[in-house]
This record gives C-alpha cells, structure tokens and sequence, in this order.
C-alpha cells in the first residue's frame, strides 16, 4: 500500500535501552519543528552578529576617510605608466607596502619579462576565500585641457556629481582599489575579524594587454592560492551617474594586429616613395591595404566576412536573449546616444538589436589606417608601404589564436599573403554564471543598498578576466563596488568622493559597500 510518507502510524513506538517511547505522529512533528528552530537560532544569532560587525565598521569608514584620501593621494602621485614602462619596479613595491599595511600577512613581487606583478595573500582563518585582480599601471596623462594637475589628486566641486577628485588613475582604478583596501582598513579598527580569506594578484600591464599575466597565475604558488577561491572580484566603481548598476556577467575577447602592406613585401610597386604622377604606371601598396580590408566585412560593416569566422560560436541562450529585451528600454537608448553623441545605430537597427548585437557579434574594426604623406595640404607622392590598425571582438567559443589564424589564411587564400600581419594583443572571452555564489553575494549587496540593478550577459569591451573565468579555474569573476567616475584615459579623469545625488555613492559609499560585499561572501 502507499502511504503518505507523513501518514505515520498512532502511536509509533520507538524502542530504546531499557524502555519504550510512544510517540504521536504530532509529537514526532513538533520535535522536528523544535529541532528546526534550534537549527535556525544560531543562524539568526551569526546574522545579528555580523549586522553588529558591519554596523560598527561603517562608523569607522567615516572616521579614517581623512587618512584613506590622504593615502589615495599618495599613490596617484606615483605615475606607474606601462606604455612608458615608468616607475613600474616602484609601483609594484609601493602595491606591496600598501597591501601588507591592510593587512596581507604574505606578498611577493613576482618579476616577469616584462613588468613585475604582486602575488599577496590574507589567511584569517576563514571558511571561505575570494580573489582579489587588480591592475596598478595607468594611461598617460600628457596632453591639454587638465583642469587640475594630474597627479596632486585636487578635490574640486562639480556643479552636478559634488565633490569629484581629479587625477589619473582616480577611477582607473587607484580610487576604487583604495576604497577596496580603506574597508580592510576599518574592520580591522573596529576589531573584527576579516569574515573572509583573500587571495589578491595585481598586474602593472594591464593598459598594454596583460602580456605576462597568464605566466604569473602559472607560478605553483599563485595557482595553488587561486584554487581555493569561491570567485575573483575587480575593484570597481560601478555605479552610473543617476545611481544604477549594471553588472556584466562576461566580456568579449579581442584579437588586435597590426597589418603592413609594402613596395618590398608585395614584390609591386615603387621601392620607396614617388611622384604620384607615375600612379598610372606604378601599383600602390595603400590601394592593396585598402582592397584586403574590404574583404573582412559585409559593405555595411555588419558582419565579418573572414572565411570560417562564425563555425565556432555559440548560440545565446534564451536566458541571455530575455535580458538583453529586458534591458532594451527606451530610457536606455536615449542614455546611450547621449553618451556616445549617435544619432543611428549600425544599419539602422532597431534598438532592441543594437543591444543584442553589442553582446552576440563579433566584429572587425579599423582603429587607424595611415600611409605616405598625412600632413596639411597635399604632397601628390605614391607611397611605398601603409599600415592598417584593427580589433576584431570575439564571442563565446572563438579564441584570439583561432581568430588570428583564419585572419592569416583569410588573406592568403584571397592573394594578400604578403601583407604582413603583426598581433599586439589578444584575449578570450570570458563567462560567467548568474547562479554562482559570488553573483548571489554581489546581487544581495546591491539589493541591501537600494541600488537599481540590470544584469547584462556580456560586455562589448575586453580584458583579462578569461585567465580566471576560463580553465585551470574556472572561477567565477564580477567586477564589483558602489562608487562612481569616469573620462578613464583622457584628461580631467574622476572620481566621485562626495556625491549630491543620494542614489549615489562617495569615496565612504564604496568603501562599505566592499565591507558588505566581505560578509555576503562568508
């Protein structure tokens, strides 16, 4: 006979040494429910615990603020500039003094070919172990039209945002890592214990491609470290300037060559520069360049023409299709146009397909193309050799070796063999899943916060971040903190430190929102 597994006999007897209990099938039921309650009273009794925790770290956030900004300001005044390779040994020791000033018991400057990173970590003894990638290198910062000098870290007021500090670096990314290390910083003020283990790697060639980083997460002590990490973290300020988030759960990669058609390599044309007069005569590598670029795109530049470009990729999901619909609003749009200055999208598309494009297509871009004489007036000269600058962003499945494979055959195949092809950069791309641990924590702190937030499946731009999300470790990574700033690489970059809108987060904002991030982790 089938029973319902509760329909339990009266009374069930439940024979012990030396007696025998009667127990009703209510008895047998309250006991569970007691024994549930004595399960859930410590659970409250850790959550009140960590609400006091949190509650007496926060006072401590306002009251070192003076001293975070001040140490803030000392580390923009370092410029640690890749392209340049400057102060790139001082920057990864003055990474490492601040690190163990939070707190790290362990750091290590690991040198590489080409400039040292940082390897650090912090044992507190906890259950559970976050990674921590951060990126100490900066753009350059020469150029007109700073309104402050960028490397003081003046605090200037905004008649919109508040107070903003202008510098380079501030947003990219030494303001929101200092926010990172100022939460460190207070829980232990306040005589906490870090609710977390912390596994940090920093590099200082982020802006010109993380060359070396692959090779430092190689090192047996770096990989053994990251193994035991639920997730990687990016110090961020993600916030908009109205208040709202959006969190991408991956990037596209990115392959970028450098293509060279010349006179010598091509076997056509003059051997150096001529007088343009001898054009009808004499082939020209520029119009060669020109003609092998137009075979990588559809005319309207909507589609990679690349031969075997799109066997690999993989499909979006039907969830990844519903939140890109859901995040295609009118608001959204009118934001986007006035941020980028567009009127139209590709093709004139719909909206709702811009967006879906920006995350599922791969494309072929011409960042800068020159040859022969590009100054003012003309000079009617017939040069010998152009050169064309591109990015072709790569979704799920593709790789920057595969890519840059089939753009080698591509033009082999099509009679521009002798076009030199030179890669300087690539990366994968990187996923990560909605229902990971580090998503919940991070989805909770935003929620607790009051933040508006819209989930995004992938970023149109490109990073290192596949080195963590992809195999060996196959960690799940966000970049994550309340804060906001912006005009990264160009003059008069900021950072909010005090905010008007109340939507909004400072310099104090981030840095508790890393401390909530810390306790939603454990």
């Amino acid at each position: 006979m089938t029973r319902d597994p509760l329909s339990l006999p009266e009374p069930l007897e439940i024979s012990l040494p030396n007696s025998t209990l009667s127990l009703s099938r209510r008895d047998l039921l309250q006991g569970v429910g007691a024994a549930g309650l004595a399960a859930t009273i410590p659970n409250l009794a850790t959550a009140a615990t960590r609400g006091g925790d949190v509650a007496a770290i926060k006072s401590v956030v306002a009251r070192q603020h003076d001293d975070m900004i001040r140490r803030l300001r000392d580390w923009i005044a370092l410029p640690t500039i890749a392209a340049e390779r400057r102060n790139l040994q001082e920057g990864a020791q003055m990474m490492s003094a601040m690190l163990t000033d939070a707190g790290f018991q362990h750091t290590e400057i690991i040198q590489t070919p080409g400039t040292p990173a940082v390897f650090a970590t912090l044992d507190a003894g906890a259950a559970k172990t976050l990674g921590v990638y951060a990126m100490y290198d900066v753009k350059q910062y020469d150029g007109p039209g700073w309104i402050a000098p960028p490397l003081e870290g003046r605090i200037v007021e905004d008649p919109d945002l508040g107070k903003i500090m202008i510098a380079r670096g501030a947003i990219n990314t030494k303001g929101p890592q200092m926010a990172f290390l100022a939460a460190l910083h207070a829980i232990r003020a306040a005589g906490r214990k870090l609710p977390v283990n912390i596994v940090l790697i920093a590099e200082g060639e982020e802006e010109v491609g993380s060359v070396h980083l692959e090779e430092v997460l190689n090192k047996p002590q770096v990989a053994q470290a990251l193994s035991r990490c639920t997730g990687m973290i990016y110090a961020d300020a993600a916030q908009s300037p109205s208040g709202d988030v959006t969190l991408d759960l991956g990037s596209k990669g990115m392959l970028e060559v450098e293509l060279t058609a010349s006179s010598q390599a091509w076997g056509r044309g003059a051997a150096e520069e001529v007088h343009s007069g001898y054009a009808a005569a004499i082939d020209s590598p520029v119009w060669h360049l020109v003609q092998a670029l137009a075979t990588m795109t559809s005319p309207d530049g909507t589609r990679v023409t690349i031969d075997g470009w799109y066997d690999d990729i993989r499909a979006p999901t039907p969830h990844e299709l519903a939140l890109l619909a859901k995040n295609a609003t009118p608001s959204s749009e009118e934001s986007m146009k006035k941020i980028f200055g567009v009127r139209r999208w590709l093709n004139d598309v719909p909206y709702p397909q811009a967006v879906e494009r920006l995350a599922n297509a791969p494309t072929a871009n011409i960042e800068g193309i020159y040859g022969g004489y590009t100054g003012p007036g003309g000079k009617t000269s017939l040069p010998a050799r152009g050169v064309a600058k591109m990015d072709f962003r790569l979704v799920p499945n593709q790789t920057a070796k595969g890519a840059e494979a089939k753009l080698r055959a591509h033009l082999a195949k099509h009679g521009f063999g002798d076009i030199d092809v030179k890669a300087t950069g690539g990366v994968d791309p990187s996923e990560t899943r909605e229902d990971t641990p580090l998503i919940a924590a991070v989805k909770s702190v935003y929620a607790k916060e009051g933040v508006p937030l819209t989930i995004n499946p992938r970023n149109p731009t490109s990073g290192p971040t596949y080195l963590f999300t992809n195999p060996p470790f196959s960690l799940a990574f966000s970049s994550f903190g309340l804060g906001h700033g912006a005009r990264f690489h160009v003059p008069n970059e900021y950072y909010v430190i005090e905010p008007k809108n109340p939507l909004l987060r400072g310099f104090d904002g981030a840095t508790s929102s890393f401390v909530e991030l810390l306790y939603a982790l454990a």
